[in-house]
Parts: structure tokens; sequence; C-alpha cells
């Protein structure tokens, strides 16, 4: 029998962007927070082989480069199960918007093959397939808030916050998340560089001193991470950890500060009460999006959305991932619809919405399962 399941979207409350690594990614910092948009996913299983991907969409590709049909090839073989996989995609969010619309779609496919078949991965070894797929996919095997770590993949289940009403603008552009990166490193990137010369520089004359000053060769690390009695070696450079130790520290600072013993989700209190306060607070910290320092200048009228969520009165305002979608928070649902409304007008999409807890998220998941 099939299995159909909604595949939610998320937004990204902030994103730090770090230097690239040795493994291809650049390292990054980000706390994703599950949306109530979302596609529709039906996945079935038959006799045959092979796994067959069916979207009216023409932008959804229909191969092995799809994330869905990776991850099921990928869990059919762990799970050690023959036959033909059909998955259906109806197909709501937009594509390479900055939602996650791929991952969460490869996501929902995964847990309703699972109930397919009638069997279940380890949450482990579903994290680790996942992950394997794409950076983003771990965090909708969690939902609700979620930090981000790594290049993304490494996830952890934030506090549970209530729901606030979203605006999600839509505009006709199509932003490359690769092209994103590559204007951050052309942009970036040599800074990074050059402190890493210089700093590399400095710590090897200092060692240089600290070698000669020695008085034992033991072998022992030092508070620098050099080794004594071994060669010089080169210092991990300041200015990209640091702004990574930011971002950590702004989130650090925030979690600390919520009430101890008491959960943040359920219904909003009245006046100003955890329902508005939480998310707020976080936002105030100062976090941002990196990409915007890279995406608005290319794309202007992307900066426009964002000023126009914030006129219509959005406590927060930010681009989502690398973009294209630009998105509101608000306190009220009527302030959100409102300024929806008024995005329409402009002749961009909008539609109004709300965030979701890890317990809405993983209560309508499932749509049906006969």
């Amino acid at each position: 029998m099939p299995v159909t399941v909604r595949s939610f979207a998320k937004i990204n409350l902030g994103l730090r962007i770090g230097p690239l690594r040795p493994d291809g990614f650049h390292e990054l910092r980000t706390v994703y927070q599950t949306i109530a948009l979302h596609d529709i996913v039906r996945v079935k299983v038959e006799r045959g082989t092979g796994i067959e991907i069916r979207c009216e969409d023409p932008r959804v590709p229909k191969d092995e480069s799809n994330t869905c049909y990776r991850i099921v090839e990928h869990a059919m073989d762990v799970l050690k199960v023959r036959g033909r996989a059909i998955i259906e995609i109806e197909k709501w969010l937009p594509v390479q918007g900055g939602l996650g619309g791929a991952s969460g779609n490869a996501v929902a496919a995964l847990l309703a093959l699972e109930r397919v078949l009638k069997k279940e991965l380890p949450g482990c070894e579903r994290l680790r397939i996942a992950a394997e797929v794409g950076s983003d996919l771990p965090l909708f095997l969690v939902g609700g808030t979620v930090l981000g770590v790594g290049h993304g993949e490494e996830v952890y289940p934030l506090p549970e916050l209530p729901p606030v009403p979203c605006v999600v603008a839509l505009p006709d552009v199509a932003v490359s998340t690769p092209k994103a990166f590559a204007e951050w490193d052309a942009k970036f990137g040599r800074n990074y560089q050059d402190c890493h010369s210089e700093s590399a520089s400095a710590d090897e004359e200092s060692a240089v001193a600290r070698q000669r000053r020695k008085a034992d060769s033991s072998g022992d690390k030092s508070p620098l991470g050099m080794t004594k009695g071994s060669g010089i070696s080169k210092l991990t450079p300041h200015a990209p950890s640091d702004r990574m130790l930011e971002f950590s520290r702004m989130v650090s600072a925030w979690l600390s500060a919520q009430p101890k013993g008491k959960s943040l989700s359920g219904v909003p209190a009245r006046g100003r009460g955890r329902a508005e306060t939480p998310l707020l607070d976080l936002v105030r910290t100062g976090i941002e999006n990196d990409f915007e320092q890279v995406v608005f200048p290319q794309y202007p009228e992307l900066r426009e959305v964002k000023r126009a969520l914030e006129r219509a009165g959005a406590f927060y305002a930010s681009l989502s991932g690398s973009g294209s979608v630009v998105y509101g928070l608000f306190t009220g649902r009527a302030a959100a619809e409102k300024a929806s409304a008024r995005l329409r007008k402009m002749g961009v999409e909008a539609r109004a919405t709300t965030t979701l807890t890890r317990g809405q998220y993983w209560r309508k998941f499932l749509v049906s399962s006969f």
C-alpha cells in the first residue's frame, strides 16, 4: 500500500559561513526552523526493480540526481530489500529557493519507504545516510528548531519554541547555491588566506623563540598546540574561527537565558509571554545570514523584498539559505496576512504560514498509509 507524507520546508535563522574545509565544504553555523509549508510525497513498492520518480514539475529531476532517488536507493540496499520503488512528488515548494524542498522530499521518501516496507533503520543509520546524500537532510529527521554545525549536516535539537506567524516571499529569481558560495569565496576567501598567512608567520616567529628557550623536549603539547621537540606548525587562522565562535556564543547566550525546567512550546501566553519572546530574543542577538552579503548585490530585488517585509511589521526578516526565498517573522497572524497581501500587490508571490514545533512537525508528517 502507498504511504503519503508531508514534506515540510525550513528557514534559516542566521547562517554563518566559515572557511573552505579540506573536504571541499565550507564550515557553517546556522539555526534551522521548520515551517508549515510543504510538498506531498507518496511512496509505494511494487514487483520489479529500480526507482521511478513521478512529478509534474519539469524542474524536478527524474533520474539518479534526484535526492529522493539517491536516499531510497541507499536505504533499500542497507535494508536488503528488493522491488520497484515509485516516488510521487506533489511540488508546492519552490525548487532551489532556500527552503530545503529537495532535502525534505528525500527524508520524507525515506520515512515513507520504511512504513511501506514495515522496516525501520536505526536512528543513527538514518542520520548517516541522510548526511551522505545532502548537507541539510539530517535536520528533517529532527524537526522544530535545530542547530546545524559542520557543513550543516551535524544537527542538534534546540528547545521547542511556540509557533510564530511567518511570511514566505517567493520572488521569481533563481539563486544557485554553488554560485553563491563561489561569490563568497571571491569576496572574502582572500581575507581568510591572508589571515592564515599572517597569523602563521607570526606564530612561526614566536615559535622559533619558544623553541630556542625551551628547557626540555618531552613531546608534550604546549597551550598553543605546538608539539615540543617537533617542527614548527601553523595554527588555525583566527578570523574565520572567531566568526564561527561568535555565532556559537550568540546561540549559547540565548539558550542560557531561557527559563530552566519549562517547556517553551504550547498555547501562547497572553500579553508579552513566551509566545513572543523566545524567537524574538534569538534574533535580537544579531544573527544574520552571510549569504545576503553576496546575493543581495547580485539580486537587489531580494533586498527590496526584505525591506518590504520589515516595513510591513516583521520583527525579523532574512534570506533563507542562499535564497531566493526571503521570509519575515511577525507577532500576529493578522499582521502576517496583511504583509503577504501587500507583497502580492507588489507582484511578489507570498504565503502566510507559521513555524512548527518539533511535536507539530511529527504529528502532521503522516497523511495516510492506505
